[in-house]
């Protein structure tokens, strides 16, 4: 059994340039090395409260992806940063201050603005229908309101960046 489990460690440049290394574990029938999707969890601005913030990211781990939690109080600069250092392939933001369609927008131009258009960006909270439909417009690619499943989330990805 242990000759079919083959990992090691690699040096890679990301898609944006920069340097690292990661382990992994090929497939031993194909040798590929599957890529885990990537996704930065951030709750922007002075909402303090991240249990579903929190529920999502364990969730979205659970499934097997890669989740870096940024924590409290992010401003939308530092969420772009932290996407950019880890490679991220979609950013999720977390928002029930209302603060949404300030801190949005600065997110996704924040991106724009370094080449990471391609970077997926979801929002929870509580948004009104009428202003997840502008976000979306905006180029969210999905708003998930209080009640959507962690299952859903987890699909919604997957189908998105598989």
């Amino acid at each position: 059994m242990n000759d079919m489990i083959r990992g090691g460690c690699k040096r890679s440049v990301n898609r944006r340039g920069l340097h690292g290394s990661s382990y992994y574990l090929s497939d031993p029938y194909t040798g590929r090395v599957p890529e885990p999707i990537r996704i930065v969890i951030a709750k922007p601005g002075l909402d303090g409260h991240d249990r579903g913030a929190k529920v999502v990211a364990r969730a979205l781990r659970d499934a097997g992806m890669e989740v870096i939690y940024t924590g409290l109080h992010q401003t939308p600069e530092q969420i772009v940063e932290t996407a950019i250092q880890e490679d991220a392939d979609a950013v999720g933001l977390s928002i029930l201050s209302g603060a949404h369609m300030t801190l949005v927008p600065r997110v996704l131009d924040g991106l724009r603005a370094q080449g990471a258009e391609d970077v997926l960006v979801l929002v929870g909270g509580t948004i009104p229908d009428d202003e997840a439909t502008t976000l979306r417009e905006r180029g969210v690619a999905e708003v998930f309101t209080p009640g959507a499943s962690t299952g859903t989330i987890v699909e919604f990805l997957r189908t998105r960046l598989n």
